[in-house]
């Protein structure tokens, strides 16, 4: 069961990749990302809801108030990664945000709170060379190349700062939350947690549809949040396998590395759905991150 339910977070994370691309691509839409926020805090809101009235999960104030700054800090990065997808292909975007785990390694290897194997050390370090080399490699892109090879593409994307900066900032944010979320969650159960994160993105969800449709009057049109809660669905569903899949300890060094390279998978969608094109150069520096992100997999770092 381990394998499908590995199989099942990785097409649901990457499909949520995808979606959320769609959903949050069109520039003429200044508040896409605050409605796929509030898409993902709907769905969100409902799995809770189910979890706590169905399933017996035990919530209170103080559980969502404990685990208020690792909710903070999770959906600070996601904000930012739906809001970077108006400037910067999936293909890009996705092996930089996942590039996270790396960055938690390296934060715990320098408090000295985590040894690491060379193998694992090495799997670090090509998420970290590959994460840089990509943002180093779509910087320095002649922008006729850069033209050319998006001539296939539904959109244009022109070379910017602010392109790269969005994900780099939703990996720094996201590793910051995995670091403090390891912490929080000695003294907090588990499931208790998931519903407190799930319940404050419901809160953030009602926080942007208040500034949206309330104070900035912005029409929600149906035919073009559908994409969003597509996006926000596969994200909860994969959420959902990822906890079941990891649970069956013995097989967790077969299952992890296997939910980790869900960003292949995402560069893949993107390639067939949004006929987004790389150079040889983008591609190489991706095979290194999805490597080292498979060996740390392996390794349960």
């Amino acid at each position: 069961m381990w394998f499908w339910l590995s199989l099942i977070a990785l097409l649901c994370w990457s499909g949520s990749d995808l979606f959320s691309k769609i959903g949050c691509r069109d520039a003429r839409d200044a508040y896409s990302h605050l409605k796929m926020v509030m898409a993902v805090g709907v769905v969100m809101g409902l799995h809770a809801a189910y979890e706590v009235l169905l399933g017996g999960t035990v919530i209170n104030l103080d559980i969502i108030l404990t685990y208020l700054p690792v909710s903070l800090l999770y959906i600070g990065s996601m904000t930012l990664g739906y809001l970077g997808l108006r400037y910067i292909e999936l293909s890009i975007s996705s092996p930089i945000c996942n590039s996270s785990g790396a960055l938690v390694a390296v934060l715990a290897l320098l408090l000295g709170q985590e040894r690491y194997s060379p193998l694992a050390l090495c799997a670090v370090a090509l998420v970290c060379v590959g994460a840089i080399g990509l943002g180093v490699v779509d910087a320095h892109e002649d922008p006729e190349l850069r033209a050319q090879r998006q001539e296939q593409g539904n959109y244009k994307y022109a070379k910017s700062a602010l392109a790269l900066a969005l994900p780099v900032a939703y990996c720094l944010l996201d590793a910051l939350g995995t670091f403090a979320d390891n912490r929080v969650l000695e003294t907090l159960n588990e499931d208790s947690a998931n519903v407190a994160y799930e319940l404050t993105f419901l809160a953030a969800a009602a926080v942007c549809f208040v500034y949206v449709v309330l104070i900035k009057k912005d029409r929600l049109i149906p035919k073009m949040e559908a994409p969003k809660y597509t996006g926000a669905i596969f994200e909860t569903a994969g959420q959902f396998a990822y906890i079941y899949a990891i649970a069956d300890s013995e097989h967790l060094a077969l299952s992890a590395p296997i939910i980790s390279a869900y960003c292949a998978a995402s560069v893949l969608w993107s390639r067939i759905f949004l006929k987004e094109k790389l150079s040889w150069k983008h591609y190489s520096m991706i095979l290194l991150v999805v490597i080292g992100i498979v060996i740390m997999g392996v390794f349960d770092m």
